[in-house]
């Protein structure tokens, strides 16, 4: 699968939605999840959170292992995405659709510094070798 073009993503395997009011939906990507495999819990972080770029703030547990969500930009937790709590699995079948949670950015700018579709691929390629 390809990594939509219309997201921003993260070293660390993130994906960023920015919305029509400038606030962020952040979920793991489709690579991501294919390392972790089944998904059985996701704690995500509390509305009202500040949070610094790089910040270890969520976690999702799958059948083989744990992996901490980082948030991608600074800013204050506006949502969590509270489907998860009884269907994690969600992350495996949609993951640019299964959020985690969502934010608002201090600095509009520090969002759209992050990777693009083809500079995360790059990263991944990477990886893979």
């Amino acid at each position: 699968m390809s990594n939509p073009g219309n997201l921003k993503y993260t070293a660390s395997h993130e994906w960023v939605k920015t919305e029509a009011d400038g606030s962020i939906t952040v979920g793991i990507t489709q690579h991501a999840q294919e390392l972790l495999g089944d998904m059985v819990f996701v704690e995500a972080p509390a509305a009202g959170r500040k949070l610094k770029a790089k910040e270890e703030c969520a976690v999702v547990e799958s059948v083989k292992a744990a992996a901490d969500v980082y948030a991608p930009v600074s800013g204050t937790v506006t949502a969590a995405n509270g489907a998860l709590d009884s269907a994690p699995e969600q992350i495996n079948s949609d993951p640019y659709g299964a959020w985690i949670f969502k934010m608002k950015p201090d600095n509009a700018a520090d969002v759209a510094a992050l990777l693009d579709a083809a500079a995360y691929q790059a990263v991944v390629d990477s990886e893979a070798h």
